[in-house]
């Protein structure tokens, strides 16, 4: 199923780039120069039909058991509760000692997600996709074995660290084969699907919650083994199928690699590019963009995705569910999402609703739900809020990727920038869990409470983004009209380029 571009229209006054420049520019450059008459339409749409296979198709397939491998947690929470047989009455999990469990993993995806997208670089894309897929697959399988608090600690920490450099790797590696206007909706179709995974992950726990005291295991057992040998398998089809760029591919004959190769800008990335950019990453540091953007994506982390690392927990403390049914009851929160963002990419598509203004709107929903869930009793009104709040949650970051994308500037420091930007949201899972720590349930309203006043910090830092990166705009197309809108490299006219 495709999802309509989440593009914005263009933007007067892209970042400049001449032949001198020191640091090429991933986003906010004219997508490329001109084709060689001998590449027709449908030879173009032959060959991105090969690059989607791999980089959209096989990526977002692997996304799933990654976001299945992360979300599994939550389910195991509830898994064969009433049967005594529950993670936190086998291992002996305090509260606190859960909520610690949950949070560990986030830790080790704030530390190492900004670096995996220089180490994809280093280690070439099939490799190191190799290394993080397999390593998170035997992670996540050993969680089976644990036996006391300690093990569990150390499993989820290894966990979050191999699967931290996945999602910002996906965006840095696309870089180096989508024109900067065909990134988008590839984007949201790989993080639709990833929600999509969510739904998928409730109704694996519903079936293998049958599976409990089979060979003598508990079903949270099976539900970590089970859902973690996929991804040992798919890293060997990663390591031997990946594509790493459009000058090596050996998928693709000469002339399909001379065609990638030539249809984007020299601003592009390259396979054949190792230098590292100094003066990049002190730009980076030194734009407010940067802090700007770290407001709203830990703000929306903690305020808007924090309830997902509670939601079976959440759901259950309704009271009109046993734990089983519980797990499917997780599923229509993560479907809404899917349509949800569907929905939002074809209305951005259309141009009938704009980025910053949905991204606005989005956070405000949430708000308006939180505020529902403190004042309401009945269960039934709780879960069908619940379901907004999770869509409108899961839709807020692809809405706003484009922009952040746009407004990084260097193939180094995007890489970096991506990375580090992406582990902001960390903080969810860092904080999430001890918002929605057990004590504060059944009715959860000191946790709606904290999340609401960290979504008004998430709409200050998007209106503070909206508002630099429209700055920044007009300054860079002033300086465009001042130099008579000189040309850039690929011939376009400044300010003309493509988000």
């Amino acid at each position: 199923m495709s999802i309509p571009s989440l593009q914005t229209s263009p933007e007067k006054g892209q970042t400049k780039v001449t032949s001198s420049s020191a640091s090429p520019s991933i986003i906010g450059t004219p997508d490329s120069p001109s084709l060689p008459a001998k590449y027709d339409a449908e030879f173009e749409k032959r060959v991105m039909r090969k690059v989607d296979f791999w980089l959209v198709g096989f990526y977002s397939f692997v996304y799933i058991f990654r976001v299945i491998d992360s979300s599994n947690y939550a389910n195991a929470a509830i898994i064969n509760l009433e049967a005594g047989d529950g993670i936190k009455t086998d291992l002996g999990f305090t509260p606190s000692q859960w909520s610690w469990s949950q949070s560990i993993f986030s830790y080790s995806y704030l530390i190492f997600e900004p670096s995996n997208t220089i180490l994809l670089k280093k280690f070439r894309p099939s490799r190191w996709m190799f290394i993080l897929i397999l390593a998170w697959g035997i992670s996540a399988t050993c969680s089976g074995a644990v036996q006391n608090f300690k093990g569990m600690m150390c499993v989820r920490f290894a966990i979050g660290l191999a699967e931290a450099g996945f999602y910002p790797s996906v965006l840095y590696h696309m870089a180096f084969w989508y024109k900067p206007s065909e990134m988008p909706w590839r984007v949201s179709l790989f993080y639709s699907l990833g929600q999509v995974a969510g739904a998928l992950s409730g109704l694996l726990a519903y079936a293998i919650s049958f599976m409990n005291k089979a060979g003598g295991l508990s079903g949270w057992r099976w539900l970590f083994i089970l859902e973690g040998l996929p991804a040992i398998l798919l890293a060997f089809v990663a390591l031997f199928g990946i594509p790493d760029y459009p000058e090596t591919a050996k998928m693709l004959t000469p002339e399909e690699r001379e065609f990638l190769t030539t249809r984007l800008s020299n601003a592009a990335p390259s396979g054949k590019d190792s230098s590292w950019s100094w003066e990049g990453i002190r730009q980076l540091f030194r734009s407010p963009t940067l802090y700007s953007f770290t407001v709203y994506w830990i703000g929306h982390g903690i305020g808007g995705f924090g309830v997902n690392y509670a939601l079976p927990t959440v759901i259950y403390e309704l009271g009109f569910t046993t734990t089983a049914y519980s797990q499917l009851m997780n599923i229509p929160p993560y479907v809404a999402c899917f349509f949800f963002l569907n929905l939002i990419g074809h209305l951005l598509h259309k141009k009938l609703i704009r980025p910053w203004t949905t991204a606005v709107a989005i956070e405000s929903t949430i708000i308006i739900c939180y505020i529902l869930l403190i004042t309401v009793s009945n269960s039934i009104v709780k879960y069908i809020v619940l379901i907004v709040a999770t869509a409108c949650a899961g839709s807020a970051y692809p809405v706003i990727w484009p922009e952040r994308i746009r407004a990084l500037e260097g193939t180094v420091a995007a890489g970096i920038g991506i990375g580090l930007t992406n582990a902001m949201a960390q903080f969810s899972g860092i904080c999430g869990p001890h918002v929605y720590n057990t004590r504060f349930g059944p009715s959860y309203r000191v946790s709606y409470i904290i999340c609401l006043s960290f979504l008004v910090v998430a709409i200050s830092g998007i209106l503070a983004s909206w508002l630099l990166v429209w700055r920044n705009d007009r300054r860079v197309g002033a300086l465009g009209e001042s130099e008579g809108e000189g040309n850039d490299v690929s011939g376009e006219k400044v300010g003309e380029g493509k988000v």
